[in-house]
């Protein structure tokens, strides 16, 4: 196993905002050249960036033989759109160094949960902006996910919305950019294909986000996979002890076995 830190620095980062690495190491005696990896943007409401869903989410994809890393993305006071260009940062920097470190390039993709979804979906909707690829000077090609992974996400900034997240995203350009930043009404033909997970007993970000992508995604005709749990709420992580609150918090055993799941559709649609 690679583990490193890298500091993630763009305009308005704070401090805090860095990248963490799990990078399987290669072996000649394993007839693996190289691996998908999946980039984990923890949750935390744009307030703060969760451990309940980073490092244990990084190690599952482990043992399913995936790389994995986890970005710290920069939160308040940080506001739209520092935490996309870092994440944009590291999707680049993954197919800069993916022969040395055997990444598949084009099998690179987005997980987030939560506010952290939004984060990971909103890169899935704007990787093609040309804002993008001017601020890193490279073919947006450079930048595109393969998929997205959204676990119990932040959405939509209408009825349905966690307002909060929008809040504290967008600061004082919260009434000029939320519509833009409701996330269904975003789906275009570049919008990569999305395995989508929530619990229908969440009454933080109601399970109507995940439907309202889920749909918007139909209608463009891209490859989606949605499962809504009957039981839940909302930041359960892995559902399991491993990612339990210290009060007991998140253990959800109808909702174990939603990474398995996961790994299955990434067996058939992006590998």
């Amino acid at each position: 196993m690679i583990c490193n830190e890298y500091p993630i620095r763009v305009e308005g980062s704070t401090d805090r905002a860095k990248l963490t690495t799990y990078l399987i190491s290669h072996s000649e005696e394993i007839g693996i050249e190289e691996r998908p990896i999946i980039i984990i943007c923890p949750g935390g409401g744009y307030c703060f960036v969760s451990d309940r869903e980073a490092e244990m989410f990084a190690l599952q994809w482990n043992a399913y033989g995936y790389h994995a890393a986890v970005l710290r993305y920069s939160v308040e006071p940080a506001v739209y759109p520092t935490a996309l260009l870092e994440l944009a940062t590291v999707v680049k920097m993954m197919k800069e160094n993916a022969k040395e470190w055997h990444i598949a390039p084009d099998k690179i993709l987005v997980e987030g949960s939560s506010a952290g979804g939004h984060l990971a979906a909103s890169y899935g909707m704007f990787w093609k902006k040309p804002f993008l690829a001017e601020k890193f000077g490279v073919d947006s090609e450079m930048l595109r996910p393969a998929g997205m992974i959204l676990n119990y996400p932040v959405i939509s900034s209408g009825p349905y919305a966690h307002e909060d997240s929008f809040r504290k995203l967008l600061a004082d350009n919260y009434d000029a950019m939320k519509e833009e930043m409701s996330l269904e009404n975003q789906v275009s033909a570049d919008t990569p294909p999305a395995f989508i997970w929530h619990t229908n007993e969440d009454d933080l970000v109601p399970a109507e986000n995940s439907l309202l992508l889920a749909l918007a995604m139909r209608k463009q005709k891209i490859p989606v996979e949605l499962h809504l749990y009957a039981k839940g709420p909302h930041g359960i992580g892995l559902a399991d002890e491993r990612t339990m609150g210290m009060d007991g918090y998140g253990v959800v055993p109808e909702c174990q076995s939603w990474m398995t799941l996961a790994n299955t559709w990434m067996k058939n649609v992006i590998l």
